[in-house]
């Protein structure tokens, strides 16, 4: 028998190698083994069983790592059309499917020494008075870790093995499982009785579940542009609705018929409140099994365990950002997608795909129904929905019929020419009354503002120097707390001058200007000195856990004003939470991306909807320059059908996704001459192959909105087409064929979602 086997390295070819016969009964499609390549060994993956090889003088394989059948078939498959639709190599692929935790060879279960109580047989042997207090601890306890045992007797190795010479007790090694979550007390809870939008949009999920199961071979999909063959429900919730409880019972029918699920989550932050939830619902009772986490926060050890609990079929549950959509779940039933337009999904490093599409690919391959759940769906997901390619399940009122809170947009124009000293630019009048209101009440605050440090940018007013980073042609951010300047894209850090740095003028009236999340907190203290005032970015979160304690000291009532970037906006369930500050909404509207107004949109939707999800009614104010602009008005009326109208009909005109797909080619090198070169000749290349195409649109090649980062200068081509797998195999294709400098790289982004 001989194994085709893809190598750790990209060489975009598969090898084959012969089975040695001590090897035959270890090796099957998805083992990882150690094969010969020239010189050396290296690691690789069996992805295929064939009886006869093209070529002669087969090198046998060296030996098998770790246990067999790593990869199942349909993962594997998996990754073969990822790596075709995204234009890598399937090497590439192998490794985001399996992580390395589970790749390196030395990986293995932690093993830890237990000490186990033994029956007495016959008369208890003679102990010493030692050896008396040390078994009758051990006698309670019944079996400890040796660790344990010896410290919680005060005792020595020796004293312990004595006993076990004596019968009495067993030292053995036991796997000792690492369990990120092992030392969080989780209180069972029981489903909840749901509102008639719940149990509409649950029981369309379910019979899709029923639909599944009476076909009797998975699904063939042909591409991922419209995830044809398989029930893809769009589940379009406003914030508070009580998607959650939707998607717990639906894996608890899931669960009843023997399947398991995947939840994804946008954000790694999520994660604990959306674990905890879940292992509270199933960790007992009829439907009980273990809940698997996997994201990248998780130590090497936690992601090897919590890896293999799946796929020992012992966790029936995975809950994680978007490499979770690859988890090795065997009859998989169902796939959650939560705030599935978050752009968080999309990879943006090879193999550069998106998690919801891929789940959409790998539910209709596997017969798993795929729920995507947002309050502001993404306009791609919605125009399917509208197609008829997903089915739309609508739940537009809150869960106990609290009323969506009330948004009311404040003119930054009109502020700041009132020119209240030491406030202007942070904190309108409007918000800082309803700040104070709040905290004389006892209620509690979120403010947002989606830009860390503390000024934007550092200004000379007499020459007008501004202080830029060295490596990428953007402004440095003033971090107060350190007094340095950071860029925010490559990580150049330098300290912050007292005096203009240019020789010539050297004025000491240089000023910080903008803002961020460190000046608004300084504000807040002055403004509010008895105030309890916690911030949340990514300079405050420095330790894993740092993230669960702000917000348990935030929901215990500790906290007063929360204030923080993106990590606050979304998913976040605060009943005492009545006012939501927006304070600068047009971040994310002034930027050279066809998504701008929509990400404003959802933005502003999602931090609205943490406000007034308990008893009061909650209020919310967005501060903005641009008050009239569409994607603000039509937030604060909560009218995401109105703003999908106005945006889908921009998008038609430009031939803009859903109406076509995009592939963003990137060239990149320190020399920006070779780079627009090198950008030309694609650009004739791409003309000839493609160019004739009908509905062919070619834009560029031009500087990138953002020309030059850590270094490098970087032009972009741009192309819009509706078959983007047929895109893709010419796109592989020119690429494997390509002759660049050596100093130039191409990045060939499929789908992207940023443009910069």
């Amino acid at each position: 028998m001989i194994a085709r086997v893809t190598l750790e390295i990209a060489v975009r070819k598969e090898f084959d190698y012969l089975i040695p016969a001590d090897c035959v009964d270890r090796v099957e499609v998805g083992t990882r083994v150690k094969v010969p390549f020239g010189p050396r060994l290296v690691l690789g993956v069996v992805t295929a069983m064939v009886e006869h090889s093209p070529h002669t003088n087969l090198r046998p394989i060296s030996s098998v790592v770790g246990v067999s059948g790593m990869l199942t078939p349909r993962v594997l498959e998996l990754a073969r059309w990822m790596a075709g639709y995204y234009c890598c190599p399937v090497e590439t692929a192998l490794k985001s499917v399996l992580p390395e935790a589970v790749r390196k060879e030395d990986a293995k279960w932690k093993e830890r020494l237990y000490a186990q109580v033994l029956p007495v047989v016959g008369e208890m042997p003679k102990l010493t008075q030692r050896q008396m207090e040390v078994w009758h601890v051990l006698e309670e306890w019944r079996e400890l870790p040796l660790q344990e045992l010896l410290k919680l007797a005060e005792t020595t190795v020796e004293t312990v093995r004595r006993l076990e010479d004596k019968g009495l007790l067993r030292i053995a090694p036991r796997v000792d499982e690492r369990d990120p979550y092992a030392r969080e007390e989780i209180l069972p809870t029981q489903a909840m009785v749901m509102n008639a939008e719940q149990q509409r949009a649950y029981e369309a999920i379910r019979g899709a579940m029923d639909s599944m199961a009476r076909l009797p071979e998975p699904v063939e999909v042909r591409t991922g542009e419209g995830g044809a063959g398989v029930p893809p429900l769009l589940l379009h919730g406003v914030t508070g609705s009580g998607k959650t409880e939707v998607y717990l019972q639906a894996i608890a029918s899931a669960l009843e018929r023997g399947w398991g699920s995947i939840v994804l989550v946008p954000e790694i932050s999520l994660t604990p409140q959306t674990v905890e939830r879940f292992k509270a619902r199933f960790t007992t009772g009829p439907n009980a099994t273990l809940v698997a986490v996997l994201h990248s926060h998780l130590s090497s050890g936690e992601r090897h365990d919590e890896w293999h609990k799946i796929r020992q079929g012992r966790a029936r549950i995975v809950i994680g950002a978007r490499s979770a959509v690859f988890a090795p779940v065997e009859r998989l039933g169902l796939i959650v997608v939560d705030e599935e337009h978050e752009h968080s999904y999309k990879q943006e490093e090879a193999p550069r795909y998106h998690a919801r599409d891929l789940a959409v690919v790998r539910g209709a391959r596997e017969r798993a129904v795929v729920v995507l759940g947002s309050a502001t769906p993404s306009v791609e997901s919605y125009y399917n929905a509208k197609k008829g390619k997903y089915s739309l399940l609508e739940m537009p009122s809150r869960a106990t019929d609290q009323k969506l809170p009330v948004v009311r947009v404040v003119d930054l124009r009109v502020e700041s020419r009132k020119g209240e000293k030491g406030t202007p630019g942070v904190f309108s009048e409007p918000l800082k009354e309803g700040i104070r209101q709040r905290l004389e009440k006892g209620e509690q605050t979120i403010l947002f503002l989606n830009r860390r440090g503390y000024s934007s940018s550092l200004q000379c007013p007499k020459c007008g120097y501004v202080a830029g980073c060295p490596n990428c042609s953007v402004s440095l951010t003033f971090h107060r707390a350190k007094h340095l300047l950071l860029c925010h894209i490559c990580g150049h850090s330098e300290a912050a001058p007292v005096r203009c740095p240019k020789p010539e003028c050297g004025d000491g009236g240089i000023r910080y200007a903008g803002l961020g999340t460190e000046r608004v907190e300084e504000t807040l203290v002055r403004l509010f000195p008895k105030a309890r005032i916690a911030r949340m970015d990514r300079d405050t979160l420095q330790k894993k856990e740092d993230y669960r304690r702000i917000l348990t000291e935030f929901r215990t009532g500790r906290i007063d004003i929360l204030v923080g970037t993106q990590m606050i906006a979304k998913g976040l369930h605060f009943p005492n939470v009545t006012l939501v500050g927006v304070l600068y909404a047009d971040l994310s509207l002034h930027v050279p991306d066809f998504r701008a107004g929509e990400r404003t949109f959802q933005l502003l939707t999602q931090v609205s909807g943490r406000a007034g999800r308990g008893d009061v009614e909650g209020e919310v104010f967005v501060q903005s320059f641009t008050p009239f602009h569409p994607a603000i008005q039509f937030a604060r009326r909560h009218d995401y059908a109105g703003f999908y109208e106005a945006e889908v009909e921009f998008r038609e005109q430009l031939k803009y996704p859903p109406f076509s797909r995009i592939a963003l080619l990137t060239l990149k090198g320190r020399n920006e001459d070779k780079v627009k070169f090198s950008a030309d000749h694609i650009r004739k290349e791409l003309d000839a192959k493609v160019g004739s195409w009908p509905g062919m649109v070619i834009a560029g090649p031009a500087p990138a909105p953002l020309v030059r980062a850590e270094s490098f200068f970087r032009y972009q081509i741009m192309i819009r087409y509706r078959a983007m797998s047929r895109l893709s195999q010419v796109l592989s294709a020119m690429e494997a064929t390509l002759h660049l400098p050596e100093d130039v790289h191409l990045v060939m982004d499929v789908d992207p979602v940023n443009l910069m």
